[in-house]
């Protein structure tokens, strides 16, 4: 029986897969903060747009866009870790604070005008997010398109939301 080559040793003690883990599951706190507050019955009684999505597209649609956020961040993550890319990760740890927040501000407090105005800061840092990462490595940054077209359309319909309901 030889002993294991020195590289295999080394990718076992180096595996860039529990980085992704952690990514996955820090990118996943973000819904999982926020869904103490669901739509309720006050979201039922508001008057929405007819081209509103179904109640059930919601779930896989963040699902896929949180997994691809995630693995965005563990790509750029894995080019120098937290040292080599405290901007892109800072940036994009922001977009994600700022997309934990616009559930219990829309749903929890009922309040369509601060949430309107989370969700326009969310797009900024998503952008934002966005163009640190194309910088660091153009396919992390690819990743994060679907994300920003759904939230260009969420900030459109929470604008209209809040239009039709104030």
């Amino acid at each position: 029986m030889s002993a294991p080559s020195s590289s295999s040793t080394a990718y076992k003690l180096h595996s860039p897969w529990p980085g992704l883990v952690v990514w996955l599951l820090v990118c996943f706190a973000a819904p999982a903060l926020g869904s103490a507050a669901g739509p309720g019955e006050w979201y039922a009684r508001l008057a929405k747009p007819s081209w509103n999505p179904p109640g059930w597209l919601f779930g896989p649609v963040w699902t896929l866009l949180y997994a691809m956020m995630a693995v965005a961040a563990w790509m750029i993550w894995r080019r120098g870790g937290w040292r080599a890319q405290r901007l892109a990760l800072g940036l994009f740890l922001t977009q994600l604070g700022l997309n934990a927040l616009w559930t219990p501000l829309f749903f929890g407090q009922h309040r369509p005008d601060l949430a309107l105005i989370d969700i326009a800061a969310l797009w900024l840092a998503i952008v934002a997010t966005l163009v640190a990462f194309a910088r660091v490595h153009r396919p992390a940054a690819a990743l994060l398109v679907p994300y920003l077209a759904w939230v260009s359309f969420a900030t459109f319909l929470n604008f209209t939301l809040w239009r039709l309901n104030s």
